[in-house]
């Protein structure tokens, strides 16, 4: 994957917009979900719907701060696509009568504190840090939980949403690397230490609480689905191996954290992570639903209905 020309794929993105209503929802396919798959696939869609408004919520954020108007309307555009992937999948829940009239899937406990933490502080974040934790949660999570799904799943309805999904996906990874070489590009040594000293923000602390967790849950997730571990892991070494293919990228101090972190996450032998992180999945499953705020008012906008427009 080679850094983009971003005007070029300002104008791509542009000419391959599409739409719900571009999908036969109601052809053939949906017999096709077994009555040993539904519960967990259930499970495992509203898990994707809301991730995928976790990276909604992000591009959001990063469409206000971008350094140049090309990337402020890129990331305008990624933000209308990550909804219109929650949408298209609410879509495929409801075709396999997983959801009720207008019910909206609940997130689970971690999903719903990431989501809240986004909402309160993302747009304070700076684009360096947003801009390369999204692309690990892409590549990582989205990219291993939409193969495992086409490897599981013979609806050919699916199969066509979800060629639309990846092709997005694509984009939203390819302009993700290029920006984080553009970051590492222009890093100097006092940069870097005041990137670095971002750590220190206790909203950022929050954010890397609430965000460790999220990946071994959605770990122990993914497996009760069948989904072999080492093929979630291998998805997250890809960001290793791609945010790290040139010198810039590599300089850029935020790839060198989420890559670390990232070797954490994949040695399930290192006892000094995965203990209290598996510790503080355990505990935050125990809050109620109740404790937690309401989920935003942005929800509202979520629909299975062929409504997108292109």
């Amino acid at each position: 994957m080679a850094s983009i020309d971003l005007d070029k794929m300002l104008e791509k993105i542009k000419s391959t917009q599409w739409a719900l209503s571009d999908i036969d929802w109601d052809a053939p396919g949906a017999e096709l979900i077994t009555e040993e798959q539904w519960p967990k696939l259930k499970e495992f869609m509203a898990d994707l719907m809301w991730i995928e408004h976790v990276g909604a919520r992000a591009f959001a954020a990063l469409s206000k701060k971008a350094p140049t108007d090309t990337l402020r309307e890129i990331y305008s555009y990624f933000h209308a696509e990550e909804q219109r992937h929650a949408n298209a999948e609410m879509a495929l829940m409801r075709r396999w009568g997983m959801l009720d009239g207008d019910e909206i899937p609940e997130p689970n406990v971690n999903l719903r504190i990431v989501i809240e933490w986004l909402d309160r502080f993302a747009d304070e974040m700076p684009v360096y840090v947003l801009g390369t934790v999204v692309p690990m949660l892409e590549i990582a999570l989205d990219g291993a939980l939409c193969t495992f799904l086409l490897e599981t799943v013979e609806d050919p309805v699916c199969h066509q949403a979800f060629e639309k999904i990846n092709d997005d996906e694509s984009r939203h990874l390819g302009v993700g690397f290029t920006v984080m070489e553009m970051q590492g590009r222009s890093a100097s040594y006092i940069k870097m230490v005041q990137m670095m000293a971002r750590v220190m923000d206790p909203r950022l602390i929050l954010g890397i609480a609430s965000y460790m967790p999220l990946l071994n849950k959605m770990r122990d997730n993914v497996i009760a689905m069948g989904l072999p571990e080492e093929k979630l892991y291998k998805a997250m070494q890809k960001f290793e191996r791609i945010g790290g293919r040139t010198e810039e990228g590599r300089r850029n101090p935020w790839f060198q954290l989420i890559k670390q972190h990232g070797r954490w996450v994949t040695n399930r032998s290192n006892k000094a992570y995965h203990v209290p992180v598996d510790a503080l999945v355990k505990i935050t499953g125990l809050v109620p639903r109740k404790a937690l705020p309401a989920v935003p008012s942005w929800v509202k906008e979520l629909t299975y209905e062929p409504v997108a427009t292109r």
